[in-house]
């Protein structure tokens, strides 16, 4: 399904909302939720169904989500984490026990945390030793927690408990147990997802140089995942923003078939002036080509989202 009206547009950014918005509560007070698990089982199941729908629109508004605002960040990145490592379970070909594993850590693997990570992302000072003490532990205590509330589940459990281990890096993923892979999974995503979120002591980093980050920057045994990352988002993710060799600031709107030459709306022209409507461009075709990525804080005028998508959907019939 892509984004046709403005209608379509708003019900899917609902829907993507509402799935943002539950998640929070049942973290937020997982004491109160009865059947926590099937809770989650649920969630998955839904989110599985808006990817269905349109996975770049999907991505677009994750993106915009968790790149514009720190406000709900513990469920914008479990959510945000949860979807990656769908993806990346679906590019490796993981076992489907093992992707549905890595993706109930995914939503899950900060419970014990859910109240500090919100209070962290609006904090303006460095974390104090409490705090630090309480990030130190929160991998095995969330675990502990979801034990208590009837999460049966090793492999979900222990990856959870796993997925701050850098011992886990040991070997090849493929000839690795289980729980090693999905925690390595699971860490990179974490690690990247937290990059591209704002806090108020600092700016996202872009989707690019978080995702470089991981691939270059981190030991060598965590390329595979990194590269698997890249091949299913890109270097430039639905929702983030390029900056392109003629001057001119766009939005990506969709993956395409060529890897990192994803259809762009130019929103910016050369001298700095909001362009409406917003030009459609595939990146693949020719110049002007992307020279850089940026992050969310540096286009601060308000965009059209419905119209860039629709775009998106014009592009994706007529590529």
């Amino acid at each position: 399904m892509t984004v046709q009206t403005e209608n379509e547009y708003e019900d899917l950014l609902g829907l993507w909302s509402d799935l943002e918005s539950g998640l929070g509560i049942i973290l937020g007070s997982p004491a109160s939720i009865q059947e926590f698990e099937q809770r989650v089982w649920q969630y998955d199941r839904w989110m599985q169904g808006l990817l269905k729908r349109d996975t770049d629109v999907g991505l677009y508004l994750l993106f915009q989500l968790a790149t514009n605002s720190p406000v709900g960040y513990s469920a914008s990145h479990a959510l945000v984490s949860a979807v990656l490592c769908h993806l990346i379970a679906v590019e490796l070909g993981l076992p489907q026990t093992e992707r549905d594993n890595l993706v109930h850590a995914a939503l899950t693997m900060n419970i014990a945390m859910t109240a500090l990570q919100d209070q962290l992302a609006g904090q303006i000072e460095k974390p104090s030793a409490e705090q630090q003490e309480a990030i130190r532990v929160h991998a095995v205590k969330s675990a502990l927690m979801l034990s208590s509330m009837g999460v049966r589940d090793g492999l979900w459990l222990d990856t959870i408990s796993h997925h701050h281990d850098e011992s886990t890096d040991q070997g090849e993923l493929r000839d690795i147990p289980a729980v090693n892979r999905l925690a390595r999974i699971l860490r990179a995503v974490d690690r990247y997802a937290a990059m591209i979120s704002p806090r108020k002591n600092r700016e996202g980093r872009s989707a690019t140089d978080s995702a470089r980050s991981i691939i270059t920057n981190s030991a060598e045994r965590l390329d595979e995942v990194g590269h698997a990352l890249v091949r299913v988002v890109g270097l430039c993710p639905p929702g983030t923003y390029v900056r392109l060799d003629n001057r001119e600031v766009a939005v990506v709107m969709r993956r395409s078939s060529q890897p990192n030459h994803p259809f762009v709306a130019i929103v910016i022209n050369e001298a700095g002036s909001l362009m409406n409507p917003p030009r459609l461009h595939r990146t693949a075709n020719g110049g002007p080509g992307i020279k850089s990525a940026l992050a969310a804080a540096a286009v601060r005028e308000r965009l059209n989202h419905h119209l860039i998508l629709q775009m998106g959907a014009y592009a994706a019939l007529h590529p």
